[in-house]
């Protein structure tokens, strides 16, 4: 089972409150097509978040609410029928039926030459295999897939899909799904309080016959905020998502995530403790990026901790964030069905100044490889106030690498195992910026810090092994539960590489 298939979506609800009915009432009685314009789902979501949430009850169909997982994976959209196809334009779109946890409708319009028209669902649209066919022709749909030549110009790939709750996910060129993103995040973390905000409606902007990307309006809503968003979408080697979000509190927002990224994280070889497993790590990320405002190059790897932890990485006017897959090649990983290697990364570059406030971690303990346990997302110092427009722009990168501060070596790996006499032993791969062309006699200095224990046999040298250099440290923890450790490469002139932050916990 892919766990991505069944994230929450089940708490996807349609939008109702508007016009005395939902947002297919006021669809419908507008007639086949209403103007569309760049402020019609802001307009939309702010007339919306005015009014007292109101949650509209499914008309699912039993026989389909009731089945199970493999039955709603036998629930196929033909792709004869995709939209655009008969046009050959450079996008398709193909949907998904609604059943399983997908119960709830999400409407679906697309807008051409400043008109949006409805999709209109029929069964004939796909085939069912051992699920139950419907009877009737108004079912809607659960959300809905891009399609585009992105790995070769004959075939048309799948570059992302939006279903369940506000999820959604993509690929660049070469890759496999793996990490989700979000368009917003309530009170994760935070116990059984956690909110799903949901996409209830999609204007999808029809594509012109030369276009490298395809634009898509969202219009979300939940009990404490409704929301307007807007994603141009350019496939390639890196997808990017040039994202702008608009929010509309009906109440204060104190817990808020914006960006927020949802992935997996198993082991590796900083936690196997414990792990009988014939793969050397299992994950979708293996670490948390950070380019701060203050320049600083930062790399937290990530953590199967015993109980829930959260980390919050204090910033202001941040640069850019992500949860990264850094290792890429098959040995890394030797699954020859999952092929980790080639799950994405996600990166977010924030567009103008989002203030002061923090990157949050949170990371929960998982016994296996089939739940989100890593979550990521920028949280505003100040609470969201209710009854204002709030705005956050950035683009989101879906990639192999990225790159930001060339000149600093990256963490490749960090093991962690047994030392002497009760100490743990941790090794820093680092490998390229400037110290691939630096002689292995000119060695740098490693600075490491730790909260509590003690530091001892901290030594950097060239690792020819790897053609870059290693850094390794013992951690003599004492009585201590939880240390916080710090470590970078520097000369003289300052920093050789980017900051390795870890939380040891015992």
């Amino acid at each position: 089972m892919q766990r991505r298939e069944i994230l929450k979506a089940g708490l996807s609800l349609p939008l109702a409150g508007l016009a005395g009915g939902g947002l297919a009432t006021v669809w419908a009685a507008a007639g086949p097509g209403q103007a569309f314009a760049a402020d019609t789902v802001p307009a939309l979501a702010r007339a919306l978040a005015a009014k007292p949430y109101k949650a509209a009850g499914s008309d699912l169909p039993e026989a389909l609410a009731r089945i199970k997982y493999d039955t709603w994976r036998d629930i196929r959209f033909d792709p004869a029928q995709a939209l655009w196809k008969s046009e050959r334009l450079p996008f398709q779109l193909q949907f998904f039926h609604r059943a399983f946890l997908f119960k709830q409708r999400v409407d679906m319009h697309v807008v051409r030459g400043g008109v949006a028209t409805p999709v209109v669902y029929t069964p004939k649209m796909f085939s069912f295999g051992q699920a139950p066919r419907p009877a009737q022709d108004d079912l809607g749909f659960a959300g809905f897939r891009v399609h585009a030549p992105i790995n070769r110009a004959d075939y048309f790939d799948e570059v992302c899909a939006f279903l369940g709750a506000s999820y959604f996910r993509a690929v660049a060129k070469n890759l496999l799904y793996g990490l989700s993103a979000r368009a917003l995040a309530l009170n994760t973390g935070a116990g059984n309080s956690e909110e799903f905000p949901a996409f209830t409606g999609f204007w999808i902007e029809q594509p012109a016959s030369s276009a490298k990307q395809i634009v898509v309006h969202a219009l979300l809503d939940s009990p404490s905020v409704a929301g307007a968003l807007r994603f141009a979408i350019t496939p390639g080697v890196e997808t990017v998502f040039d994202t702008q979000l608009r929010l509309y509190p009906r109440v204060a927002l104190s817990s808020v995530g914006i960006a927020p990224l949802t992935s997996m994280y198993h082991f590796d070889a900083t936690d196997r403790v414990g792990i009988d497993d014939f793969r050397p790590a299992v994950h979708d990320s293996d670490g948390l990026a950070m380019h701060n405002g203050a320049g600083e190059q930062i790399w937290r790897p990530l953590h199967n901790p015993p109980s829930l932890q959260e980390s919050a990485f204090q910033d202001r006017r941040p640069r850019a964030f992500g949860l990264m897959q850094r290792k890429r090649a098959f040995a890394d990983y030797a699954d020859s069905e999952a092929h980790y290697e080639r799950r994405p990364s996600a990166w977010v570059e924030p567009v103008g100044d989002w203030g002061e406030g923090a990157v949050h971690l949170i990371e929960i303990p998982t016994k296996d490889e089939y739940q989100d346990n890593i979550v990521a997302f920028w949280r505003p110092r100040a609470p969201l106030a209710a009854g204002r427009e709030h705005r956050y722009d950035y683009r989101l990168h879906w990639c192999a690498r990225h790159a930001w501060t060339p000149s600093l070596a990256t963490v490749a790996r960090t093991r962690i195992g047994a030392g002497g006499n009760g100490a743990r032993l941790v090794v820093i791969d680092l490998e390229g910026g400037g110290l691939s062309e630096r002689a292995a006699d000119a060695a740098p200095r490693a600075v490491v810090w730790s909260s509590a224990g003690r530091i001892a046999n901290a030594v950097a040298h060239a690792n020819p092994g790897t053609g870059g250099w290693r850094v390794s440290f013992e951690l003599q923890p004492g009585d201590a539960r939880t240390i916080e450790l710090r470590a970078v490469l520097e000369d003289g002139a300052g920093p050789l590489s980017e900051t390795w932050l870890y939380r040891w916990t015992a």
